[in-house]
């Protein structure tokens, strides 16, 4: 049986990169559509800024770390993200330049596949 705890923080981890979507769309967004910036640096861009902003609210509310290395714990999550932006841009690159789907829907099935991957390194690694 799963552990009514574990999916509880499954389920605050999903709110909060939820919350990052927005930050992840809306900079993908501007960077891509007004400033005409590379579609992957611009989804690169988007992807570190929501992961920072990902991190202190997971931080704080999802897995309430006390770690007094911030730093080290801080590097271990952008890590994982990182990990997870090379899963990410490689989903889009298969989806967009390859099978020829949209940008953003291709985008959207990405980050529920980094999703997965970040929950549950984050869970085993930088919060155990």
């Amino acid at each position: 049986m799963i552990d009514s705890g574990l999916i509880f923080k499954l389920v605050k981890f999903c709110v909060v990169g939820f919350s990052g979507m927005f930050v992840d769309f809306g900079t993908t967004w501007l960077l891509k559509e007004k400033v005409k910036v590379n579609k992957y640096l611009a989804n690169s861009t988007g992807f570190v800024l929501a992961a920072t902003s990902n991190y202190f609210f997971n931080r704080i509310w999802t897995f309430h770390s006390h770690n007094q290395q911030i730093v080290t714990e801080y590097f271990s999550f952008i890590g994982i993200s990182l990990i997870g932006l090379g899963i990410n841009n490689l989903i889009i690159y298969l989806l967009t330049d390859k099978l020829k789907l949209n940008f953003y829907l291709s985008k959207l099935f990405a980050i529920g596949v980094v999703m997965i991957w970040n929950f549950v390194m984050n869970y085993l690694v930088t919060f155990k």
